[in-house]
């Protein structure tokens, strides 16, 4: 009988178990050397519910029942503290640099549609993102804030030719009082009001073409410290 092509073997899935494994532990590695509570909090987390449960075993007995439990709950508490400290090591190592938003919002996921560039930016490496997704047209500015004003005013300006009545938002990623930490930015999507359908967003997606420019030459994510924009680059005008 013909194998299913579709259907991975078992060499197959192993491989893929023991590459997952691997970057599991590469995350792992990196975490530990950025946070130095990272194997004291899992630890921890991991013998408490292990602790309970002997002690309740004590009184009620079960211990076959019981201890099982205890183990499964601390490695799970275990795997939760770990994602999370990852989750914000990673933040933490690209923050401050130029790009880092874009890197964050083209990873979220729920219907999010983020530009592959930057639509505004200058030489001083403020730059604006444009995020669409059910709360309308979302500007995202990276930078010094008195400089992003001007170009958020652009950007508004260009966007509101095609838009209509959309909803467009301006977020300013940064610790300042009234902008949104990197770590935070896609919290902050999620609260926004949905005011589009998802076939709005599509044909909003669509509208959008006429007022898109060429592709600009910037890598994508966070850039390196130091590095300047490709020459003759320039903000993209409506």
């Amino acid at each position: 009988m013909a194998r299913d092509p579709e259907k991975p073997t078992f060499r197959e899935r192993l491989t893929k178990f023991r590459e997952r494994l691997v970057l599991i532990w590469q995350i792992f590695s990196m975490t530990r050397k950025r946070d130095k509570l990272l194997v004291p909090l899992m630890a921890a987390i991991f013998v408490a519910p292990i602790v309970v449960t002997v002690v309740v075993s004590l009184f009620i007995g079960y211990w076959g029942q019981t201890i099982p439990i205890g183990v499964a709950l601390g490695a799970l508490g275990a795997m939760i503290i770990f994602t999370r400290r990852a989750t914000k090591a990673q933040y933490d190592s690209i923050a401050g640099q130029p790009g880092a938003a874009l890197g964050v919002l083209q990873q979220m996921r729920g219907g999010w549609i983020t530009s592959d560039t930057p639509v505004q930016f200058n030489a001083s490496q403020d730059m604006i993102h444009r995020v669409l997704g059910k709360p309308g047209v979302i500007l995202v500015g990276e930078g010094n804030p008195n400089r992003l004003k001007n170009m958020f005013s652009q950007e508004m300006k260009r966007v509101s030719r095609v838009t209509g009545n959309v909803e467009i938002y301006r977020v300013v990623v940064g610790t300042e009082e009234g902008q949104v930490p990197l770590d935070k930015l896609q919290r902050h999507f999620l609260k926004l009001p949905r005011n589009l359908t998802g076939k709005q967003v599509t044909a909003l997606e669509k509208r959008m073409v006429a007022i898109s420019g060429p592709n600009i030459p910037i890598p994508k994510g966070p850039m390196p410290k130091g590095a300047r924009m490709p020459k003759g680059a320039r903000s993209p005008r409506g």
